[in-house]
């Protein structure tokens, strides 16, 4: 079984995924994948996603393979199916980041080994998306019903794309909080609305005292053709801490990772900052996500 975005799961899908990986972050679940090996094909930088794949791996029981693009023939010219094509007579499972849209789809093509996708450019982060619909409910002790607040880019942000079919999924309320121009795309808005019937509320102030969850991601200003533009937007949607007060006090504050500027640091102090603790969620959603596509490949 491939995963390759998020739509291919179902709730029911989700819900393995996520009980599997309560059990191993409860020690409760052992994996045993002992003998097979991973391969991490990431053709652009990672930190979280690598890593967490990587320790995933290991504590499985795996071994892995780390591919090196800058040390590999891909600087002789060989090219991306060429290079798939080889490393799955390797591996049992191929783990794939690429800055091109549809390459782990292309991927999963290419190959009868299961792929997993570890984000394409701006389409989808499947992974990603549930780490974080795993975080909520650990945080939280559910996810419907719950008043979810996305706070930042969601023009170009894969993550939050996937996040919004996610909760939508399992019935939360979405708000979108998103400076003029860099709103997410009303097409995508409309299919979950219709596949779900999820009416988002769209803000174009930052505004989130109702809020159970705060998830933030940066303002890109490299999309800017204004600098100075740019720095005034980036400005108005940093969250500082005098803005938490009269939200709620268990109000979460989740972020995709890395963060620049766009949230204070001395936010990370208080008891509201999660985003850590979801970056550690990666391991064992991780580990589910290689056991279950095994299992079921």
């Amino acid at each position: 079984m491939d995963l390759i975005s998020i739509r291919d799961l179902t709730k029911e899908n989700v819900k393995e995924i996520l009980d599997l990986a309560d059990g191993i972050a409860d020690g409760k679940k052992k994996i045993d994948l002992k003998g097979r090996i991973a391969a991490t094909l990431f053709f652009e930088p990672s930190t979280r996603t690598k890593l967490s794949f990587q320790s995933a791996a290991m504590r499985c029981g795996m071994t892995y393979l780390d591919f090196l693009p800058e040390l590999s023939s891909l600087k002789k010219g060989e090219s991306f199916a060429d290079t798939i094509k080889t490393v799955e007579g390797y591996a049992d499972v191929l783990v794939v980041r690429h800055a091109k849209e549809g390459s782990a789809r292309l991927a999963a093509d290419m190959t009868a080994k299961p792929v997993v996708n570890g984000g394409d450019g701006g389409n989808q982060h499947p992974t990603q998306t549930l780490i974080d619909l795993f975080s909520i409910r650990r945080m939280k002790g559910k996810i419907d019903g719950l008043n979810v607040t996305l706070l930042g880019d969601l023009k170009h942000a894969r993550t939050m794309r996937s996040l919004v079919y996610g909760l939508a999924m399992f019935d939360a309320n979405v708000t979108l909080i998103s400076p003029k121009g860099l709103e997410m795309d009303p097409i995508y808005l409309k299919e979950v609305e219709k596949k779900f019937g999820l009416k988002v509320k769209l803000k174009g102030e930052p505004e989130f005292r109702d809020a159970d969850v705060l998830y933030v991601c940066r303002i890109q200003a490299e999309r800017f053709a204004d600098p100075y533009e740019a720095q005034s937007i980036m400005k108005k949607f940093r969250v500082k801490k005098e803005d938490l007060d009269g939200t709620k006090k268990d109000l979460a504050i989740l972020h995709p990772l890395p963060k620049i500027n766009e949230i204070d640091p001395e936010i990370d102090k208080m008891p509201q900052a999660r985003y850590f603790e979801q970056a550690h969620y990666g391991v064992p959603l991780r580990m589910a996500i290689i056991d279950y596509v095994l299992r079921k490949g």
